[in-house]
């Protein structure tokens, strides 16, 4: 259930791009966004990192695309999220001596250390990866913006699906059956 309520800007955005366009799909983003948050906070009294990164960024680059009508803006963000948290996680581990991906999942499951920094790079990685992936289909194979926004919710959610379930089998070894 999670999975679906952090896409749910995603999903409105595909939607309202679907029916009003690109600039009309920046808004609802960004008001979902805002909307997610706000869930949050009602219900946890507390808002993840990452979420307040995330509403930073669709803000200032969602903004930008409304203010400048120039839809690049959107395109890019994305990229710059994905980036910002392959940057946490990697500067996590070199500057700071703390993994980010364990702080995470600690209570979820007991790994060797070296399975959590393996852990850790590989999803900096596949962020880095999911990066220059959104900017290839966003630029560089002059695709339309119809095609980005459906690798944005299939293309994007579908790699992370696949990751997420190598990373499982990965780590099935190191899960213990409780008796």
């Amino acid at each position: 259930m999670k999975f679906f309520f952090d896409l749910f800007p995603v999903i409105l955005f595909f939607v309202a791009f679907k029916f009003g366009g690109i600039f009309v799909a920046t808004g609802v983003a960004i008001a979902a966004t805002f909307a997610q948050i706000g869930w949050v906070w009602f219900k946890h009294r507390k808002v993840d990192n990452m979420l307040w990164v995330s509403l930073g960024i669709i803000t200032v680059f969602g903004g930008m695309t409304l203010i400048l009508h120039d839809e690049t803006f959107i395109k890019w963000k994305p990229t710059v999220l994905y980036w910002a948290f392959a940057a946490a996680l990697i500067f996590g581990m070199l500057f700071f001596k703390k993994n980010l991906i364990r702080t995470l999942l600690a209570e979820q499951m007991t790994l060797p250390e070296a399975v959590w920094n393996q852990l850790n790079w590989s999803w900096a990685g596949f962020f880095i990866f999911m990066g220059f992936a959104n900017l290839a289909v966003a630029f560089a194979f002059n695709l339309s913006t119809d095609d980005w926004v459906n690798f944005k919710l299939f293309g994007g959610v579908g790699l992370m699906l696949v990751f997420v379930i190598i990373q499982g089998l990965v780590l099935s070894k190191y899960i213990e059956e409780e008796k």
